[in-house]
């Protein structure tokens, strides 16, 4: 009895001792309709297999893992494409499993824009064939350039997705569009929306140490070399720390330049 007793000791010591030097591997993405490859080597130790156990959203799997390379079927969960999938595997020490196509759990395409309009400061659009949730980012059509002005998280879900968004107008005509890009850096674009904001265009003075406008606006200034300065929002800007020369001012719709003296 007292043999077996120390045996039993001696075998959880061993239990607990492998478990506080196993590591996990996660692989985080979304639904794809695509299942996971692992390639699995031997334990160091020459028995059995580097990967003793694999969960799915916190759920242990039912695959067989006991082999140099196994599936993780996630057809049986019940995902719906777009949904969040988080796989954990567990691993013994001195050992590595690797996913072979860790892409599975990337969104393959952007979505489908629907319409696109702007009213009252609010920009809202609609999607359609979301399979992950990929940002959105807004754009607005100032001085001879899109720049962006707003972001918003995609919802992820493979049906019809409606967003808004509040944005700044300047006087005159306004154009936005809003932009996509996924895992493979290919952007696809909204088409865009117009709205004519009837206020009148905001005027600036310049002093010595400031920039004044005439109401709140975006605004950027440029060095003589196209380096940016200053960007923000606001109805003045501190000029006092820009060096003597040439500078160009973008704001509400209209770009110029000046001189600090």
């Amino acid at each position: 009895m007292k043999n077996f007793l120390t045996a039993l000791s001696i075998l959880l010591l061993v239990f607990v001792s492998y478990e506080a030097n196993a590591a996990e591997l996660v692989v985080k993405g979304t639904y794809q309709g695509e299942n996971i490859y692992v390639r699995n080597p031997f334990a160091p130790s020459g028995v059995g297999f580097c990967a003793y156990e694999v969960t799915v959203n916190g759920m242990i799997t039912t695959d067989e893992i006991n082999s140099s390379a196994f599936e993780i079927d996630l057809s049986v969960y019940g995902f719906s494409v777009g949904d969040e999938v988080v796989v954990t595997i567990k691993y013994k020490d001195d050992c590595t499993p690797m996913v072979l196509n860790t892409y599975a759990l990337q969104v393959k395409q952007p979505a489908k824009f629907g319409a696109v309009t702007v009213k009252d400061g609010v920009l809202k659009f609609s999607t359609t064939g979301e399979t992950g949730s990929l940002p959105f980012i807004i754009e607005q059509y100032r001085w001879n350039k899109w720049v962006k002005v707003g972001e918003v998280k995609g919802k992820g879900r493979n049906k019809p997705n409606d967003y808004e968004v509040n944005v700044r107008t300047h006087s005159g005509p306004n154009k936005f569009r809003v932009r996509q890009s996924d895992n493979k850096k290919i952007s696809v674009y909204s088409k865009e929306a117009i709205a004519i904001v009837p206020t009148p265009p905001i005027t600036f003075k310049q002093g010595d140490t400031a920039i004044s406008f005439s109401g709140e606006t975006m605004y950027e200034i440029y060095d003589q070399f196209g380096g940016i300065v200053f960007k923000g929002y606001g109805s003045s800007i501190n000029i006092a720390s820009l060096a003597k020369g040439k500078y160009y001012l973008n704001y509400d719709n209209s770009q110029t330049e000046f001189v600090k003296k």
